[in-house]
């Protein structure tokens, strides 16, 4: 992949993060790179007094620093933001955040050196995986602590997973055929000033929320199925008289799953109810928002992935360094809430739809809790309970991160994003989604059992056949851990996206 400060899609993030694509600065880049490069290189040479070139940092940006210290400024600098805390980021987040910071370094506002940036490449291309821990960024001067643990990989500090090794960097960069670098003014600030891993933890995750939201029609249709509902609400007519886009696509994409359903035909003429309940005759409507809310925060993270969130800012043009607040994550921030808030809401629907399941009073003659023998048999009773406990998680993961604030740095940054944690939890929101999803899978397929020899809609029969390969029916109590497990797995990996099926 050629780098030229280009926007990247979250394919394309993710065909770095997950695989061997290798990457490297494009030829128009270069030229943008050495002239913001040499505009340092003169502010130095004029013993110019710029922030973060000839100045300490936040409070201390009115410490002047000599000129024959700058470079022990920007060492310090990174070794005093690597304070980062808890479990490392997965390889895949990390080499995510290297190619974005690589990428909108490349766009030339940041005076750092082309060597740098093309280091930070070669990490990517030896598959030198820095060890960044996840938790300590407040998303305001950027993620400061998750991309100082990165810059220390680069100068050879710190540690790195190489080979599936944890080293320390200097040995990890030895084996990768690699060497330390040593940083010059203004490149240890180009480094850590910016949004990149709340960008690669929460763009992955989004990634993965959006393969999700697609599952959530799967399963609902499913659920549509086994409860003898009727697909009358997703008449194409009633999206256009309210045409948001993914009310439309949710709509588009239910009606394809029950096309050609024996069991709707079973129950055409006889079905006295009018309307379904709310959580199958709202699916367009609910599921639509959430499309939504994703593809929101999908347009903010594009734009972020080609935009220049260093400080100050170096203008190449006319020789001006600007200093402004383009690392504050509030776009990220925000965006990110939303998709938790949105993806919470699938979930919040999906777990009607298993209550609806296993509930005799509402499940249009299912035996109860789906069971073969109920009483004898407990069904899926547990497993919305699980699903239950799920959905309480993820309505506490909800809260929007954003909404706080804690002033840091003797007051000087004392507005700020909180986007590194909004990141952080809707990566796990989409994980518990996953497994709840899963749930309902599951026990709309037991639901479907009990329909037979009736046959579903083609997209869900598709979808039924998926599943049986990876769980059996329920013929007896069994545990259900394992099979939810590798049901959450299958929708990670994408094995009821639409292609597939």
């Amino acid at each position: 992949m050629q780098l030229n400060g280009q926007v990247l899609t979250l394919a394309e993030i993710a065909s770095v993060a997950l695989g061997d694509e290798a990457v490297q600065i494009s030829a128009a880049a270069r030229p943008r790179i050495l002239a913001s490069r040499k505009v340092i290189e003169n502010i130095i040479a004029r013993d110019e007094l710029v922030y973060g070139v000839s100045t300490g940092f936040g409070k201390l940006s009115d410490v002047r620093i000599p000129r024959d210290a700058l470079c022990k400024l920007q060492l310090n600098l990174v070794r005093s933001h690597a304070c980062g805390i808890g479990n490392p980021l997965s390889e895949p987040e990390v080499r995510a955040m290297m190619l974005l910071r690589a990428n909108v370094l490349a766009l030339g506002f940041s005076g750092i050196r082309l060597e740098i940036i093309e280091a930070l490449c070669e990490l990517l291309n030896r598959r030198v995986c820095p060890v960044i821990p996840e938790k300590g960024s407040v998303g305001a001067s950027g993620d400061l602590a998750p991309l100082a643990h990165l810059a220390l990989a680069l100068i050879g500090e710190g540690d790195a997973f190489f080979e599936r090794e944890r080293l320390e960097s200097r040995e990890a960069l030895r084996r990768a055929g690699l060497k330390p670098r040593q940083l010059e003014a203004k490149e240890g600030l180009a480094l850590l000033n910016g949004t990149q891993a709340m960008h690669a933890v929460g763009g992955l995750a989004l990634l993965r929320a959006k393969r999700v939201a697609h599952v959530g029609d799967v399963s609902g249709a499913m659920s549509l199925e086994a409860l003898k509902g009727t697909p009358g609400a997703f008449d194409q007519r009633l999206q256009n008289a309210r045409p948001h886009p993914g009310q439309k696509e949710a709509a588009e994409h239910l009606l394809s799953l029950l096309e050609g359903s024996e069991i709707r035909k079973s129950h055409l003429e006889d079905d006295l109810r009018v309307q379904d309940a709310y959580s199958l005759r709202c699916m367009p409507q609910v599921h639509g928002a959430v499309r939504g809310a994703l593809a929101h925060c999908e347009d903010v993270l594009l734009i972020e992935s080609a935009s220049a969130t260093d400080n100050p800012l170096v203008f190449s043009e006319s020789g001006d360094v600007i200093s402004g607040g383009n690392f504050h994550g509030a776009p990220l921030a925000l965006a990110l809430d939303y998709a938790a808030i949105a993806l919470t809401t699938l979930m919040s629907i999906s777990e009607r739809r298993i209550d609806r399941l296993n509930n005799p009073d509402k499940n249009e003659g299912l035996p109860a809790f789906l069971a073969r023998e109920p009483g004898l048999q407990s069904g899926f009773m547990i497993a919305h309970v699980a699903a239950a406990s799920l959905l309480n998680e993820a309505r506490v993961l909800a809260h929007p991160a954003s909404v706080d604030n804690i002033t840091t740095s003797g007051g000087k940054e004392d507005h700020v994003s909180m986007g590194m944690t909004s990141a952080l939890k809707l990566r796990w929101i989409v994980e518990i989604a996953e497994n709840l999803v899963a749930i309902e899978l599951l026990a709309a397929a037991e639901g479907l059992e009990h329909r037979r020899p009736l046959k579903a809609g083609v997209g869900v029969e598709r979808a039924f056949a998926a599943l049986r390969k990876m769980a059996p029916p329920l013929t007896q109590d069994r545990a259900l851990s394992g099979d939810i497990a590798r049901v959450a797995e299958a929708i990670r990996r994408g094995d009821f996206d639409s292609e597939k099926l």
